[in-house]
């Protein structure tokens, strides 16, 4: 197949998934359950995209709980995203060479 289809392909598919919702739509939304099911969609799907590439992207499960943990409780602390990023990725490093 062709590049050009694919591209055609994942431009009608992406247009119609923000197409969708304003033609079902149409009223204004007035359901608590359904505002606040709406409002937490984002997060529900970039957790279930990130999690499973947390836990194996180091191909150890060890390193991987190690490195989710210390950047669990750095952004606890509400540090910056580099420092806890940067210190999950040495604690997982340091954690594997240990192993």
């Amino acid at each position: 197949m062709s590049v050009a289809i694919y591209i055609a392909v994942m431009a009608i598919v992406t247009y119609l998934i923000r197409m969708i919702p304003f033609t079902a739509f149409r009223k204004k939304i007035n359901s608590p359950f359904i505002k606040s099911f709406l409002y937490y969609i984002p997060y529900g799907v970039l957790s279930a995209m990130t999690i499973p590439a947390i836990f194996y992207s180091t191909g150890d499960m060890t390193t991987a709980v190690v490195g989710t943990v210390v950047a669990v409780i750095l952004a606890y602390f509400k540090l910056p995203l580099i420092v806890v990023a940067l210190s999950a990725t040495a604690a997982a490093y340091i954690t594997g060479l240990f192993i």
